[in-house]
């Protein structure tokens, strides 16, 4: 099958063979996909390697057969996108999230745009907490793990703001102690289900609470880019 014109993005790329590349890539109508990319490598390379930088808006085509794609031409589109900095390493990890979190060939339009939507945020330099926040919650939604953030699990009744909750990813809010390990106020759920930033102490709370979720889809695992960002914070 052809694919042209196909808006996508490189999540991650390896050498294969000489001159080629392994790439994977998201894209907006047919998800994640393996793409070979030939020659991309060489002194006359046909395709400029330049091109399949991650965070690049690109229109590709592709032919896609089986497992893989094989691309056939590539076109940066609009303007390339510089996330120096923290935000690079924020992006590194939107797509290391997107690689092991996602199947192939699963079509995720609304997943797609939220892709492209947070890395705008994070070249206008838009709080990096916050705008990882929202695409973690915007991946599990389009995923269909979406969480529950507007009533209690055990109740049916709407999170009070002034309380606070435990999250539990196979149930949801459960009311508890303030002083629980895992609690998080009702308003800082709430917040991030009503796409209102909280403040700096829901923040730390929401990030660990995020990671626990992830870490459940994970099978229990861990994902490189949270040790490379703890590394970060620590040579400060």
């Amino acid at each position: 099958m052809r694919l042209e014109q196909q808006p996508a993005y490189v999540l991650h790329a390896r050498p294969y063979r000489e001159t080629s590349l392994l790439l994977e890539c998201l894209t907006r109508e047919h998800g994640r996909l393996g793409v070979v990319a030939r020659g991309v490598r060489g002194e006359r390379a046909r395709l400029r390697r330049a091109q399949l930088e991650p965070f690049q808006p690109l229109a590709m085509d592709l032919l896609l057969r089986g497992e893989m794609a094989t691309l056939t031409a590539v076109e940066t589109v609009g303007t390339s996108l510089r996330l120096p900095g923290d935000a690079g390493l924020a992006g590194l990890y939107l797509n290391e999230l997107v690689v092991r979190l996602t199947e192939r060939q699963d079509p995720l339009m609304p997943l797609f745009d939220a892709y492209a939507q947070t890395l705008a945020r994070l070249a206008a330099n838009e709080p990096l907490a916050w705008s990882l926040r929202r695409f973690e919650r915007d991946l599990l939604d389009a995923l269909g793990y979406g969480l529950q953030l507007q009533y209690e699990s055990d109740t049916g009744e709407p999170l009070e703001p002034a309380a606070h909750y435990r999250y539990e990813v196979e149930q949801g809010a459960i009311r508890c102690a303030a002083n629980h390990v895992r609690a998080v106020r009702g308003s800082d759920l709430l917040a991030l289900a009503q796409d209102q930033p909280p403040e700096a102490p829901g923040l730390k709370s929401l990030r660990d609470l995020m990671r626990e979720v992830i870490r459940f889809h994970l099978g229990g695992g861990e994902l490189r880019a949270w040790r490379v960002l703890a590394m970060a914070v620590s040579r400060r």
